[in-house]
């Protein structure tokens, strides 16, 4: 954590929030945050119960967590911050950027040990010895964590099938975090340790969110960066967890929910909005997304 003398400067703030709360059976938390578009000058409070551990995860824009007057943090796109203090509840202030996306995930020791008790020589913060110590780590996110916690923003479920998704990504998540060799991943993926980077893989996904309708092709949008081909197609899908045009996709069609859940249009005026010129074929791809039809979304989902 930083130690600022005197007061800690009050970061801007993006009206970052809860949007999912879901507790395992087993006593394992998941917190999704995000941030919208409208500027707040009063942050986010949360509190890191004692003695539970908990991991917060970092994607899209860098969050600061503001622990007192004199203590403050920021968290970095694609890092993790693991904080552990068995003598008392930690109070935060969260401030967000204006495409800030936060997960925490908490549990108990005892519950980590049932579930890794052979890894846990490796796990430094397991040991009886450090079991009354405070515990603070930082680490990039490696490919195989930033796929699962991005998809957690992205799924779009039945109630009974999110629970069970969500479920799966938790522990998917945990494995890859306890498990993963972190220097060979961030070898393998260079965008991990590259500001530069990341800033124009992000400039990428802001250009192509500006122009879903009619996005680039890889070519334009490689030069438009500047940065090659072949790095953007596999950093985007090391850092946002999906193809380019898949993350297109993806983002014309959660449009089109919301317009389906407005009830204000028509589908085929929904598919030309979102740059389909034949309606069917926006069916047939919300279909293939979601399982459903848009119509049959629209019954089953608005009533």
């Amino acid at each position: 954590m930083n130690r600022n003398q005197g007061e800690t400067e009050t970061p801007k703030n993006n009206a970052i929030g809860k949007i999912l709360q879901y507790t395992s059976e087993d006593g394992i938390f998941l917190e999704l945050f995000a941030a919208g578009q409208d500027d707040l000058q009063e942050p986010l409070k949360i509190a890191a119960k004692s003695p539970a551990v908990h991991f917060f995860f970092c994607l899209s824009e860098e969050v600061t967590f503001v622990f007192s007057p004199h203590y403050s943090k920021t968290l970095g796109i694609n890092k993790s911050f693991f904080l552990y203090d068995p003598g008392k509840d930690v109070p935060i202030s969260l401030f967000g950027g204006i495409d800030s996306k936060l997960v925490h995930i908490h549990t108990t020791i005892a519950h980590l040990h049932e579930l890794f008790v052979s890894d846990a020589p490796e796990m430094a913060f397991l040991s009886s010895e450090n079991a009354e110590r405070k515990y603070y780590e930082e680490r990039p996110l490696p490919p195989s964590i930033i796929a699962p916690l991005q998809q957690l923003f992205n799924a779009r479920l039945s109630p009974q099938a999110q629970r069970l998704f969500i479920k799966g990504k938790l522990y998917e998540i945990l494995a890859c975090y306890f498990s993963h060799d972190s220097a060979s991943d961030v070898e393998s993926c260079p965008f991990l340790q590259d500001e530069d980077s990341v800033k124009r893989l992000k400039k990428a996904k802001d250009i192509l969110i500006t122009n879903y309708t009619n996005p680039p092709s890889i070519a334009e949008l490689a030069k438009k960066v500047g940065i090659n081909d072949t790095k953007l197609k596999s950093g985007f899908k090391e850092v946002y967890g999906n193809t380019v045009f898949g993350f297109v996709l993806d983002y014309k069609l959660e449009i089109s929910r919301g317009m389906l859940e407005s009830r204000k249009y028509k589908i085929n005026e929904i598919a030309f909005h979102i740059g389909y010129s034949n309606p069917s074929h926006f069916i047939s791809s919300f279909k293939k997304k979601y399982g459903v039809t848009p119509k049959q979304y629209t019954k089953e989902t608005v009533g």
